[in-house]
């Protein structure tokens, strides 16, 4: 053993890592003296979420130990296995129902209090450093029981991934190149990537949005401390959406930058899609055509790129053909990935699904009039939503809504944050098009 001893550190397991950190946050953002507080207890239900989780990752690990055939007593691993697996997503659903709920109480609380971490600003500073040095750390040498990927990543990112090792690849100038060590890096340096720039946009929204950059620092420190970014460290897919709904939360004030925002996250992921009908009404009479615009120009644009990538690799046709036959986001089809509805009749899903269309419908018109707090919680909602009905792995995607979750969580009283008004003699989508109505039909013939 050549190794030194100060040298000799091993990541904690997932278990480790939950209550440890579940320790530590309620040390640094539970208010004692208000124990009754509701923060105090939405800090507590963000570790709803992780036992789900957990139940999961075991069942996998069971499932695996019965492939091999050196361990006997299969039939009792593969029972024990999908006993957990459905308890755990029983359990994630219960956890999204939950917040489901609270993102909706949310909408009628006013008066927030000002309750700050137990730690001073620099304190918190040094703390979101380590935790995200600690994050890198585990996304380049893995928790020891981390999950595999959960659920499909977007088509042009993975292609970009792909085109990312081929180049490193080619610059090697080897022949013996190791290609799984090479996606295996590319991968996780953009994880880490992506989860910086997470902490970046929470960052700016505490201190610009919210005012108050204690909060931003408090909210990024919760988000690096919670076990559920550690265990899907590597899940670029899960980050990149929330990165672009964080974006769009930013830079509220311009219709045209948030639309495109939520219109790139639309066009590589879909549910982001469904965001538009509560955006659409949050811009109603100040910027809705500069938003619409926006959207469905990057829209446009990101689908396009994408259909272009699978063009020149000649698999447009067939990756079409695949996303139009998939169960995950046709709830009029019967399931066929792992998920809560496995084994059941497409009936059941059905009229989950209709409900939660019903609510997105909704979330045009109510609540009016609508704030910046009113559209973080509702946004949370649609997408904690998107859990109840999608076939592949529903429950698991935690990191598409924890961002909002923390700014719905640790939010200032949001009632006089709205779009800027439209000033008059300012281009607006509506009156150019009246205008230009009106100027065609008073040409002479």
């Amino acid at each position: 053993m050549n190794s030194s001893i100060f040298l000799d550190l091993a990541l904690p397991n997932a278990t480790t890592w939950f209550y440890f950190s579940f320790l530590l946050a309620v040390t640094l953002f539970v208010r004692f003296d208000r124990l009754l507080s509701l923060r105090n207890w939405d800090v507590v239900a963000f570790y709803l979420i992780i036992p789900g989780l957990l139940c999961i990752q075991e069942a996998h690990a069971l499932n695996n130990l019965s492939d091999n055939p050196a361990v006997g007593e299969i039939k009792r691993f593969l029972s024990r296995s999908n006993s957990l697996l459905l308890a755990g997503y029983i359990w994630l659903m219960s956890a999204s129902g939950y917040w489901f709920l609270r993102c909706l109480f949310d909408l009628g609380l006013e008066k927030r209090p000002m309750l700050p971490p137990n730690v001073n600003i620099a304190g918190m500073v040094c703390l979101a450093a380590s935790l995200f040095l600690c994050l890198g750390a585990s996304a380049i040498r893995r928790l020891p029981d981390s999950p595999n990927s959960t659920g499909k990543g977007p088509i042009a990112l993975t292609k970009v991934s792909d085109g990312a090792v081929a180049v490193v690849s080619f610059q090697s100038g080897t022949t013996d190149w190791n290609g799984t060590d090479t996606r295996f890096w590319v991968e996780r340096a953009v994880a880490i990537i992506a989860h910086l720039l997470v902490v970046a946009a929470i960052l700016m929204i505490g201190s610009k949005t919210f005012g108050d950059p204690l909060t931003g620092i408090a909210m990024a420190c919760l988000y690096l401390l919670l076990p559920c970014t550690g265990y899907q460290v590597s899940q670029v897919h899960h980050i990149w959406p929330a990165l672009f709904l964080l974006g769009a939360v930013l830079w509220f004030r311009r219709p045209y930058v948030s639309g495109a925002l939520l219109g790139v996250a639309a066009g590589s992921v879909f549910f982001p899609v469904l965001l538009f009908p509560l955006w659409f009404g949050f811009y109603r009479g100040r910027g809705t055509g500069r938003f619409t615009i926006g959207f469905v120009a990057a829209l446009v644009l990101s689908l396009g790129i994408t259909a272009a990538i699978l063009l020149s690799s000649g698999e447009l046709r067939q990756y079409l053909r695949v996303a139009l036959s998939l169960s995950d986001w046709q709830a009029w089809k019967a399931p066929r990935t792992e998920s809560i509805w496995t084994g059941s009749h497409w009936a059941y899903r059905l009229p989950v699904f209709i409900a939660y269309m019903a609510f997105v419908i909704l979330t045009v018109f109510w609540p009016k009039p609508r704030h910046l707090g009113h559209v973080i919680a509702q946004s949370a909602a649609v997408v904690i939503g998107v859990q109840f009905w999608y076939a592949d792995q529903g429950g698991t995607y935690v990191l598409w809504y924890v961002p909002l979750l923390l700014l719905m969580v640790f939010r200032p009283n949001l009632t006089e944050v709205r779009p800027p008004e439209i000033i008059a003699g300012n281009w607006n989508f509506r009156e150019w098009v009246v205008r230009r109505i009106i100027r065609r039909g008073t040409k002479p013939v």
